[in-house]
């Protein structure tokens, strides 16, 4: 492909660019719903529900299945479980369909985005089977041929952008399927939060790129940089909230205790008995059951209490970034939402601890980070300097498609 070229996205990109997007963040937080529900093993089986394709009514209906030795039916749980694979499912469409476009004219594109899906698909029966190490192989070979061809391209149409996130959206099925069978192994549940978050920060990026509506400022690139670093400082804070998740650490502190002092001290001290190196300790072998988690209060607390230190650091630059991007008349909408969201998200943290985390506030919580996520990647993908000659937005490679077909 000519790198000069200016080909033109399909007319409905960024209309499926930003379905994909209100699906991806729907999804995180019905994933959010199940993980805080406790329903993330209600289906002991993987991508089946006690071999059901949907989920079973009654106990009685799957009393012989194999799933039932792992863990006995909850039917009110189940259902949470399996609907959440079906939207991400349906997402996973969805994102196949945004790469197949962005690569319908590169030389072998659809080639190698149907090749990866085929061998993907293919290690679905194979993992049903039992046969988990051969169909964990051949899921990898597809995500090595996405990525071997987003390297090889550039981003002129977004080609390289949408196999990127087809990449991740496989990847994530993997984790959603080890999340199962390695039995909510925290490393693999933080994981699988980073992958949402990921997928959801590039098709934001994608979706402002396909409809071309660029802010022209002097202090572009002074911005971007300040942006690029919040936007790292708020992914580890992501992090660490999904290591408490995975850890059912939220409540280490004594959340909910009428008896205890949990904020801002923690178990009524500044500084409790606390165990960061175990509490911190990625890997802990294969076999364990983490439902419910199997840390000590220490190293729970260890846990809680980073997390809340950081949060500190996150809330203390956002804001001096809100503060920043305020001075500038144009991009007060966007400062005051940054403002108004970091502060929303400190509440509703300090609620899930003084309430002993009410469903509803965590999930809350989880759409927080969505949100915020959502206003640094769209001021990153929106923002362009002036050019030479009189304002004009700077157009690169990367842009020059979806200036040409929003």
């Amino acid at each position: 492909m000519n790198p000069t070229a200016r080909p033109a996205l399909h007319r409905n990109f960024h209309r499926l660019a930003w379905f994909a997007l209100i699906m991806t963040a729907s999804t995180i937080m019905f994933g959010s719903f199940v993980r805080l529900s406790d329903a993330g093993l209600s289906c002991p089986d993987w991508p089946t529900c006690y071999g059901r394709a949907t989920w079973p009514q009654h106990a009685a209906e799957v009393a012989d299945h194999a799933a039932t030795q792992i863990r006995p039916l909850e039917t009110h749980k189940a259902w949470r479980e399996q609907v959440h694979r079906f939207l991400a499912g349906a997402l996973g469409i969805e994102i196949l369909t945004l790469a197949l476009l962005a690569t319908r004219r590169r030389r072998w594109g659809s080639t190698a985005v149907v090749t990866a899906c085929v061998l993907v698909a293919a290690g679905i029966p194979l993992y049903m089977m039992g046969h988990h190490v051969p169909a964990s192989i051949i899921a990898v070979l597809g995500e090595v041929i996405l990525l071997i061809a987003a390297l090889r391209w550039n981003n002129i149409d977004l080609s390289r952008a949408a196999l990127l996130t087809l990449a991740v959206v496989i990847f994530q099925a993997l984790l959603g399927m080890w999340t199962v069978t390695l039995l909510l192994k925290p490393i693999v549940v933080m994981g699988h939060l980073l992958g949402g978050m990921l997928m959801f920060g590039l098709l934001v990026w994608m979706a402002w790129r396909a409809t071309h509506m660029p802010i022209t400022l002097v202090e572009a690139p002074t911005l971007k940089n300040l942006l690029r670093v919040g936007v790292a400082v708020l992914v580890v804070q992501i992090a660490l909230g999904g290591w408490v998740s995975a850890n059912y650490a939220a409540l280490a502190c004594g959340g909910g205790s009428a008896s205890l002092d949990n904020f801002p001290r923690c178990v009524s001290q500044w500084w409790p008995p606390h165990n960061f190196q175990e509490g911190f300790t990625l890997w802990r072998g294969i076999g364990v059951d983490y439902e419910g988690g199997v840390l000590d209060g220490a190293s729970r607390i260890a846990i809680q209490m980073a997390h809340r230190m950081f949060a500190v650091i996150v809330a203390v630059y956002l804001l001096w970034l809100s503060f920043r991007l305020f001075r500038l008349p144009s991009m007060r909408g966007w400062a005051t939402a940054l403002g108004v969201l970091v502060v929303l998200q400190i509440t509703l943290g300090i609620l899930n601890v003084k309430l002993a985390l009410p469903l509803e506030v965590a999930v809350a919580h989880s759409g927080g980070a969505v949100a915020l996520l959502f206003v640094l990647v769209t001021l990153l993908a929106r923002m362009r300097a002036p050019d030479a000659e009189g304002g004009r937005p700077t157009v690169g490679a990367t842009e020059t498609a979806a200036g040409t077909s929003p």
